[in-house]
């Protein structure tokens, strides 16, 4: 990757006032609603352009999951369409916490883009510094971004049941998820075998910002996650949700710590569509 992988607003004010500003994407959506469009058309930051998590950075749902990875063809062509150059960086926010935003600074490092940044802290950090919004949509001139998948490491269901059993498989939903207690999305509740509880809440401060890559470090440890001495060989950490977009902040935070880890994009929505797929439920891994 080239960079660092987050983006202070002060900084990204700066790179929007100069010569040649990122492509900014807007990307914020939550789970029932209301859609994310409503709130960029609301006010976003000026010259943001919106990303749609469902049409944009997934492809339809099904047995690969509620937001399972694009076609490469159909990434490409909606990169295209917002703009995305090949050697020019993209910043991208949401809401706050950088659920979504983690998302698309997966998918496009998936997909050869390894120049893009989330903003730490997203648009309410941006609003609350007394940034401008607008309401106004920037003409978009079409980019050349070629799409190549593969370009990161990912998990298939075979692969997440072999980490929960020999490596460190991290489940990034909300503990009553992960126990089984309550399931608002998928056809079951519980976790994989294996697995070890790992909300991404906790990654983050009261303001949505990431907590110092020092305080991570600790996280992750006290989680059973160690990084090799040499970054490119640590691949025995993984990292699921429900659909494969929390677990890319996971994946986030665990860069920031030093860590490499796998995504395992369908991740519970892909895993429960099979039923004859074991289910652990509780407080342990199982």
């Amino acid at each position: 990757m080239t960079g660092p992988p987050l983006i202070d607003v002060e900084s990204l004010a700066t790179e929007l006032a100069g010569g040649t500003p990122p492509v900014l994407f807007d990307v914020r959506w939550r789970l029932g609603g209301p859609p994310g469009i409503d709130s960029y058309r609301a006010g976003h930051l000026p010259g943001a352009v919106f990303a749609d998590l469902d049409t944009d950075l997934a492809g339809s749902p099904g047995s690969g999951g509620r937001h399972p990875l694009p076609a490469a063809a159909d990434f490409e062509a909606a990169m295209r369409r917002l703009g995305v150059r090949s050697g020019y960086p993209v910043v991208t926010y949401d809401d706050g916490d950088s659920t979504i935003a983690a998302r698309a600074w997966w998918t496009l490092r998936y997909f050869g883009h390894d120049q893009v940044r989330v903003l730490d802290g997203g648009f309410r950090a941006w609003a609350a510094a007394g940034q401008p919004v607008t309401v106004d949509e920037p003409a978009v001139a079409a980019g050349d971004f070629t799409a190549t998948a593969g370009q990161l490491p990912v998990l298939d269901a075979a692969g997440a049941a072999a980490l929960g059993r020999s490596g460190v498989l991290l489940d990034a939903r909300a503990g009553e998820r992960y126990r089984g207690e309550a399931e608002p999305v998928d056809p079951a509740a519980g976790h994989i075998p294996g697995a070890v509880s790992a909300p991404t809440a906790a990654n983050v401060g009261p303001d949505g910002r990431f907590l110092p890559p020092e305080e991570l470090r600790r996280r992750f440890q006290g989680l059973g996650v160690t990084a090799g001495p040499d970054r490119a060989l640590a691949l025995d950490v993984g990292a699921y949700c429900g659909s494969g977009v929390t677990a890319a902040h996971e994946v986030l935070a665990l860069e920031l710590a030093g860590v490499p880890a796998i995504l395992y994009v369908g991740s519970w929505s892909a895993w429960t569509a099979d039923p004859s797929r074991p289910i652990a439920t509780g407080p342990d891994p199982g």
